[in-house]
């Protein structure tokens, strides 16, 4: 479909046609999988044509595949961006997004709370090429000017912030960003442009672990940038082309079959994560729960004005600490013990020893992950089987 043509259709519609053409040699419905290294050209000028940019065309797939575009045209319509980019992970979303911004003598403004593998690129890979990372709470407004400085080239922000589910203002931010001449990036693997799109609050580029709730099925990994078209065209001629972090065209097909039943497997989490929520706030063994959607949540209001929806990630500390939570992940039986996330099964896992272990331990507890931090990315199971999988194992504690 025309692009103005998209513009007037619902967001499951969306997920279903957007990026999605015939194909024009076999009328093939769904996206073909172009598995192909390199593409033939007509004759020299053909090819040397498309090697000046002066024709489009395909050329060879670390540069662009047909299976790619159709889920990078998708990507774009879900979050109202110009333009999107597939990636090899997330990390590779990430890296080519930032290092794409960012050079030698900038500082970068990063919220303290962050995916493990996020937090170490901006502590201690980027400081090898002579980029400054500033790490604050930046769910406190006064810290984003407390904090920015005159080479502030970019602030990096998630929100919901992985695992702590803390929330940051991201229009309020991002007008604070933009006046003093830096941009935003906000990581959406978390809510997903279903239920948050950072781009109309302010923010110039969204990343996604396309692997979490993007695939939804827990066998791809991959990611996802979206902006304007002059960022991605920067993006996909520098770092993208020269770092080669690109997807496969093989996974760019199980994204684009993942994203065809987004919103329904996203309504069913969040409905299913409110249920456990209430239920984890309620329990005797549980000392507090993190969830974006409980009003006992410290920025509920927050969550209600800059999203259609919570999510389905929860964050919980028991009572007993470590030993505690040990015992309740080593008896569940529904849940999976796995890191990873938005996976239609539940998943349970301990940040301070997986996801977030190569973070210091003093940082880590700054930013709200503590020692007995729990977090659970609730599947689209009966509701009733997951409680049922949570209370027996918390009864061993």
């Amino acid at each position: 479909m025309e692009k103005k043509d998209l513009e007037k259709l619902g967001f499951q519609s969306l997920c279903c046609h957007a990026g999605q053409h015939a194909d024009p040699q076999t009328g093939a419905h769904n996206t073909p999988i172009y598995q192909t290294s390199t593409f033939a050209f007509e004759n020299v000028k053909d090819g040397a044509a498309k090697f000046a940019g002066e024709k489009e065309g395909y050329i060879y797939t670390r540069l662009a595949n047909p299976t790619q575009n159709a889920l990078e045209e998708k990507m774009a319509a879900l979050e109202k961006a110009e333009a999107a980019i597939a990636t090899a992970s997330g990390m590779a979303a990430i890296s080519a997004a930032v290092m794409a911004v960012v050079f030698a003598g900038d500082h970068i403004l990063a919220l303290d709370c962050l995916y493990g593998g996020t937090h170490v690129l901006m502590e201690e890979t980027l400081p090898k090429y002579g980029i400054e990372v500033t790490f604050a709470d930046l769910s406190n407004l006064d810290n984003v000017d407390k904090y920015l400085q005159d080479n502030t080239k970019l602030v990096y922000l998630e929100s919901p912030a992985n695992p702590s589910l803390s929330l940051v203002d991201i229009e309020a931010i991002s007008k604070k960003a933009h006046a003093a001449g830096a941009k935003v990036i906000v990581d959406n693997t978390f809510m997903t442009p279903y239920l948050q799109k950072p781009l109309l609050l302010g923010a110039d580029m969204v990343v996604h672990s396309a692997t979490k709730y993007i695939g939804g099925h827990g066998d791809t990994v991959a990611g996802i940038i979206v902006g304007t078209q002059a960022m991605m065209d920067q993006i996909r001629g520098t770092t993208l082309k020269d770092f080669g972090g690109i997807i496969s065209p093989f996974n760019a097909w199980l994204l684009l079959r993942g994203l065809k039943t987004l919103p329904i497997r996203v309504e069913k989490h969040a409905k299913n994560a409110m249920e456990v929520a209430q239920f984890l706030e309620e329990h005797e063994k549980v000392d507090k729960v993190y969830y974006p959607g409980l009003k006992s949540h410290s920025q509920y209001d927050l969550a209600v004005k800059q999203a259609t929806g919570f999510g389905s990630m929860i964050s919980c500390e028991l009572k007993g600490g470590v030993d505690a939570g040990e015992k309740m992940m080593n008896n569940v039986q529904l849940a999976t013990l796995a890191v990873s996330l938005g996976d239609v099964d539940t998943l349970i896992q301990h940040p301070a020893s997986m996801t977030n272990s190569q973070v210091p331990r003093e940082e880590r507890i700054e930013s709200g992950i503590t020692d007995g931090l729990i977090r659970i990315s609730i599947g689209i199971e009966d509701v009733e089987d997951i409680i049922d999988d949570l209370g027996y194992a918390l009864s061993k504690i």
